[in-house]
C-alpha cells in the first residue's frame, strides 16, 4: 500500500466515522426528547394520582378486581357447605361456572392458594374442604 492509498483509506474511515457520529447524535436527540416526554407524563400521572387520592373520601375502598369475585364465590361455597369435600370441577358445577379445562385449572390454582393461606385443607389429592 502506498502513501496515497493509505491517505484515501484514512479519509474513507474518517468519513464513515463522521457519518456514524452524526447518526448517533440524531439518536441521542431523539431519545432525549422521548425521555423528556416520558418524564413529563410521569409527573402528570403523579399529580393526578395525588389529587384523586386527596379528593377521595377517607376510608374509601377501591373496587375489588374481578378475580376477587371468583375467590369470593369459592369461599362462599365452602362456607355454605363447610363439611363437604369438593373437587375443582364439582365446585364449577355447583357455582354454574364453565367446566372447560382451562377454567377448572384456574380454579385449582385458586384452591391451592386458599389452602396455603389456611382457609382450606386438602384431605386427598384434588379434594378441598373448609378448614374447621
Amino acid at each position: 500500500m502506498n502513501v496515497s492509498e493509505l491517505l484515501a483509506y484514512l479519509q474513507t474511515q474518517q468519513d464513515e466515522a463522521t457519518t456514524r457520529a452524526a447518526e448517533l447524535r440524531g439518536q441521542i436527540e431523539h431519545l432525549t426528547a422521548a425521555l423528556a416526554e416520558s418524564e413529563a407524563r410521569l409527573t402528570d400521572l403523579a399529580t393526578t394520582r395525588k389529587v384523586i387520592t386527596e379528593a377521595a373520601p377517607a376510608g374509601a375502598e377501591p373496587d375489588p378486581p374481578e378475580a376477587n369475585t371468583a375467590y369470593q364465590d369459592i369461599v362462599n361455597a365452602f362456607n355454605q357447605h363447610p363439611d363437604q369435600v369438593f373437587r375443582a370441577r364439582e365446585l364449577h358445577e355447583l357455582l354454574g361456572m364453565p367446566t372447560d379445562e382451562a377454567s377448572v385449572n384456574i380454579t385449582r390454582s385458586r384452591l391451592g392458594r386458599l389452602t396455603r393461606q389456611g382457609f382450606l385443607t386438602q384431605p386427598g389429592r384434588g379434594h378441598y374442604q373448609k378448614r374447621t
